[in-house]
């Protein structure tokens, strides 16, 4: 009934921060989804709402957000990479590393790649290596 009435009095943006039709349009863009039950649309922003204020809240008092008195884009990386709550955000929250660092790596991951397709010995050659 409360939901309801919240639809009626048109007063369910006051009660949700996320903009309900951006909302509608995401979950439309699920090949499932054929139609939105207005009670489901709200819950569902209420949920990402929630959802976002707490790993927010969750990254910024394990962070550093205490010393400096903001929330920082390594904080939101280091609990969805730390945080077993948060780790399936782990690719949307990448750590940030320098382009340089990351061509490195990437010439490192091709390197030790081909050593393991030239060699199926392995143990044996590496030995001589060092």
């Amino acid at each position: 009934a409360d939901m309801a009435a919240a639809r009626l009095s048109g007063s369910e943006n006051r009660l949700v921060s996320l903009p309900l039709s951006r909302i509608r349009v995401i979950m439309k863009s699920s090949p499932e989804v054929s139609s939105i039950n207005q009670d489901a649309l709200f819950l569902t922003a209420k949920a990402t709402e929630l959802f976002v204020q707490y790993l927010a809240t969750y990254s910024y008092k394990h962070g550093r957000g205490k010393e400096k008195n903001a929330l920082t884009y390594t904080d939101l990386s280091h609990t969805a990479e730390e945080c077993e709550t948060f780790q399936f955000l782990a690719d949307i929250l990448p750590k940030k590393i320098l382009a340089s660092k990351y061509l490195k790596m990437l010439e490192k991951e091709k390197r030790d790649g081909e050593v393991r397709e030239d060699n199926d010995e392995g143990e044996e050659e590496e030995d001589e290596d060092k």
